[in-house]
């Protein structure tokens, strides 16, 4: 299918996977979309920065790179930052068309439905698209979907003017009459309300007269904050809605100076926002920010997760303003057909965005799609690398930061792998994977994978939750599976794993591999050697400086499982590695946090005890500081101290053994990859035996029914 692309200060269209419907979602064919001039614009602007630009314009960018480069070196930050520059992101987040599918959890629409809907991780432009159902409303019958199509712009403005509590009667000032202005200043006609207008353009003061403003004013006019005066008769203006975009400090100013006292500035647009106090602290203004649609909007468990809030405590929600637009534009309280729509075919994009770079640019620009013909959800990369004799011919399944940034390189380095397939949830995130590592195929179908007889193995790297099931579809298909961590969230996962193998005696299925990289590091590898011929127990000690993830992030819900599942499972595999013996015993102890910020369940310390007599513990916090090292370890065997720190150095104290030092951080992710490719190709011993992937997974539980269970 075909999207639009912001690459280089440019608008581009490209072919891509069309995604599939999800849990809580509505697959949905596009027929119309919205260009939002402003947003979309100062999107092509900055794509078109040097990149030392855009850096001074986000320093947490530059900090985010500074770590990446002291981790992983300077050559591999500069290909995943040209990476990401060369791919180029999606745009759009306003769109209409007809319901193609919908998840089995979602009630209230069907199949044939005539639907609008919004959100810029979604709404794209864009042949079809997957929303969730909170961000998706029906169409009226006599509602077109070039009009429809503007939802989230009439939910922005709609949002504006309830920030404002307008009462009948009362005179707000409109500073900026583009689109939203436009639609502002007709919603306040709708509400009651005496409106004046402004602009620095003569033709769209014009127009907004034209849709009901009772007053204009114009800077070449005289004054305009004594113009408003004069207006109101002396008193100033009840309210200002700013729906202008300039980087120019002097419209908030001037907004402030045309309110009455006790009046109230609402900003809707992008302006300057250095803050003079006497502008606004003799008449005690309020100040207001808009927030885009509405109340949900940047909520998580709103957007994505399908949680509404209950109309008798939040009564305009983004999908409540969403459809009362369009209940608006169904009864002819807002009037598109005066501002002139411009509709250009989705394959002339560019020229769309080429037309709003003029003077006389359109107020209003959608893009068309074709309402018939099939939609696949792969797409060849006809510049794909041809697979190599005796390659591991490998599918990636899951393209996000962590594989981008780290598996993708080491896979495209390696002469053991040829990279077959790329899979993404998204579709652009799987074309522009397959475009920037040579991958001959791109896809958001998983079956598409398992079905291909061209593919060896896979490599899921998804979310936490999907890693069980797909490992299972992966190996009943006949592929080999490398698995991030972890194997599984539960027990029932684990177990059914584990009867897969049993059940076919453990030959006959392909081989799968847990991430547990660390294993594989050479500080580790060297730590196995060094006391593989113990006399005695060893006490392991380890130390997880794990950093403050926020309690609203995804590793901590029902996808990611929560730290101990998703991340201490790499130390448990470590223990079994350097022990090779079963367990014992697991016990563990959270603390418990006086406030909501910290989580007992990434905060305590656990303890397992091995049938070779040794005891490890894992001091596993987020309560440390960054600038800590993130990961330490002491190990006691023998008479001699081994002392990891953070992958980067190992040391024995108590004998003359030389310091094993790497210049940069090494956590066995190359290795682990490699090993992989060798055990399919030669046979043998698999990387990490089956019943040690499984002893981490189920530490792992055993450590979890501890921090979930109160204690007494």
């Amino acid at each position: 299918m075909k999207q639009v692309f912001i690459k280089q200060g440019q608008a581009v269209v490209e072919e891509i996977p069309a995604p599939g419907v999800e849990p809580g979602t509505v697959l949905i064919r596009v027929h119309h979309s919205c260009i939002s001039i402003g947003t979309e614009m100062s999107g092509i602007r900055s794509t078109a920065d040097p990149i030392w630009m855009r850096a001074l314009k986000d320093p947490r960018k530059v900090l985010k790179a500074v770590r990446m480069v002291a981790d992983r070196g300077l050559d591999h930050t500069r290909s995943v930052v040209e990476g990401a520059m060369i791919a180029g992101t999606p745009t759009g987040y306003t769109a209409a068309g007809v319901v193609l599918e919908v998840a089995a959890d979602v009630q209230g629409v069907q199949p044939g439905d005539r639907v609008a809907c919004a959100g810029a991780q979604f709404a794209h432009h864009a042949e079809v698209v997957r929303v969730p159902v909170n961000l998706v409303v029906g169409i009226p019958e006599n509602v077109d979907t070039a009009a429809a199509s503007s939802v989230a712009l009439g939910a922005i403005a709609m949002q504006g003017i309830r920030r404002a509590s307008p009462t009948l009667g009362e005179t707000f000032v409109v500073i900026g009459l583009g689109f939203l202005g436009q639609l502002t200043v007709q919603m306040l006609k709708a509400n009651g309300c005496r409106v004046i207008a402004t602009d620095l353009a003569r033709d769209r003061v014009a127009l907004a007269k034209q849709l009901g403003a009772d007053a204009a004013v114009h800077p070449d006019d005289g004054d305009t904050i004594e113009q408003v005066v004069r207006v109101t008769d002396g008193i100033g203006a009840d309210g200002v809605i700013i729906t202008a975009a300039t980087p120019s400090d002097a419209v908030i100013s001037t907004a402030f100076r045309m309110c009455r006292r006790k009046g109230r500035v609402v900003l809707v647009g992008d302006v300057g926002l250095h803050l003079n106090r006497a502008d606004f602290y003799n008449k005690e203004l309020d100040f207001f920010i808009s927030t885009s649609y509405g109340p949900g909007r940047y909520d998580n468990r709103y957007e994505e997760q399908g949680y509404d809030y209950p109309a008798a405590y939040v009564r305009w929600t983004e999908n409540r303003n969403m459809s009362e637009y369009l209940r608006m534009l169904s009864e002819g309280k807002v009037d598109l057909k005066p501002l002139n729509m411009s509709v250009f075919p989705v394959e002339k994009a560019t020229e769309a965005y080429e037309a709003l770079k003029g003077e006389a640019r359109p107020l209003m620009v959608v893009l068309q799609y074709p309402t018939t013909g099939a939609v696949s959800r792969v797409v060849l990369n006809p510049k794909g690398a041809a697979a190599g004799e005796g390659r591991v011919r490998l599918a990636v399944v899951g393209a996000g930061d962590f594989a981008k940034g780290m598996h993708l390189p080491n896979l495209k380095a390696s002469e053991r792998y040829h990279l077959a397939a790329v899979m993404s949830r998204t579709g652009h995130n799987a074309a522009m994977v397959a475009k920037s590592f040579n991958v001959p195929l791109a896809t958001t179908d998983y079956a598409e994978v398992l079905n291909n007889p061209n593919i060896d193995a896979v490599l899921i790297s998804t979310r936490h939750n999907l890693h069980a099931s797909m490992t299972m579809d992966a190996l009943k298909a006949g592929k080999h599976v490398l698995v991030e961590k972890p194997l599984a969230l539960t027990k029932d996962e684990v177990r059914d794993i584990e009867e897969l193998y049993f059940h076919n005696g453990g030959k006959q299925l392909p081989q799968v591999l847990t991430g547990f990289n660390r294993r594989f590091s050479p500080h580790m590898t060297k730590l196995r050697e060094l006391t593989r011929e113990r006399t005695n127990p060893m006490i392991l000690n380890y130390r997880m400086n794990a950093g403050y993830i926020p309690l609203t992030h995804w590793t901590h819900s029902g996808e990611g499982g929560g730290r101990n599942l998703g991340e201490a499972c790499h130390i448990y595999d470590l223990f079994t590695y350097l022990s090779d013996s079963k367990i014992t015993n697991v016990h563990a102890q959270h603390i418990k946090p006086k406030t909501g910020y910290y989580s007992a369940q990434d905060n305590f310390v656990a303890t397992i005890a091995f049938e070779d007599g040794s005891v490890a513990t894992l001091t596993y916090t987020a309560l440390g500081a960054r600038e800590y090292p993130k990961e330490q370890m002491d190990v006691f065997s023998d008479g001699k101290v081994y002392v990891m720190n953070d992958y980067k150095r190992l040391e024995v104290v108590g004998a003359k053994v030389p310091v094993l030092e790497t210049p940069l951080q090494d956590k066995g992710h190359k290795t682990e990859i490699e090993t992989f490719a060798r055990s399919i190709r030669e046979g043998g011993e698999w990387a990490i035996p089956l019943w040690q992937q499984i002893q981490a997974t189920d530490i792992a539980l055993q450590v979890e029914s501890y921090l979930t269970v109160p204690e007494a």
